[in-house]
């Protein structure tokens, strides 16, 4: 395979266990706060097979590669009964910001493990040094190389499903924000405009998204070369 391919297969992986994660937060999270309907239809898991959306988790991340963007998309959305909740408000913004949050810890853990390799190993440090400062993807025959690309395509990855999941437009959790914040005639037009804006913001919105990323990416490659 060449690195192309391999970095294709980690960004998919990556994604796949991303996604996962976030979808089972939120389920974990609703059933925490009263509502166990996800819970019950077996979306506290880990296998993608679960989670996974025809558009969202196939088209539009195919879209996407292809496009140079790189992968990004959603899964199926996680069932919630909000009139489960004593605290409608409250738990429904718990559950929502559950799956963002998730990403970004486990960008975090993914950051983690790198630096531990960095201090493990003087070759571990260079590939990383390398990969964040020039955004090269060195070659060769050792372990280290597959294991710090998939760990840094790890934490790229969950940096940019959290970023853009908190993006205010319908479907997206950042929506159920908002919506708490509108109501009567606004609320309407929020829901009738956002069936649209999600498409727009996927074929118009690429700087748009890739604004929100870059400071926040930024801090994670900051914080890996201060520590590597």
């Amino acid at each position: 395979m060449t690195q192309d391919h391999v970095l294709i297969v980690f960004e998919v992986v990556a994604f796949l266990f991303a996604i996962s994660v976030h979808e089972s937060a939120h389920a974990w999270t609703a059933m925490r706060c009263g509502d166990p309907t996800a819970f019950m239809l077996g979306r506290v898991t880990l296998n993608p097979v679960k989670h996974i959306d025809l558009f969202g988790t196939i088209i539009v991340p195919l879209v996407a590669a292809i496009s140079g963007f790189g992968i990004i998309g959603w899964a199926k959305p996680t069932p919630v009964n909000t009139r489960n909740f004593k605290k409608l408000v409250k738990y429904d913004v718990l559950t929502s910001l559950a799956g963002p949050v998730s990403n970004l810890l486990i960008a975090a853990v993914s950051l983690v493990l790198l630096v531990v390799l960095a201090a493990a190993s003087q070759p571990a440090a260079q590939l990383i040094q390398a990969i964040v400062r020039f955004h090269a993807f060195p070659g060769g025959d050792s372990l280290l190389v597959p294991v710090v690309l998939l760990l840094y395509t790890s934490m790229t990855i969950n940096v940019l499903l959290a970023v853009f999941n908190v993006i205010p437009v319908p479907p997206l959790d950042g929506s159920h924000v908002v919506r708490h914040a509108l109501s009567g005639a606004a609320l309407a037009i929020y829901d009738n405009v956002g069936r649209f804006g999600l498409l727009l913001l996927f074929f118009f919105g690429a700087r748009f998204i890739g604004a929100l990323f870059a400071p926040v990416m930024a801090v994670f490659d900051t914080l890996l070369l201060r520590l590597t």
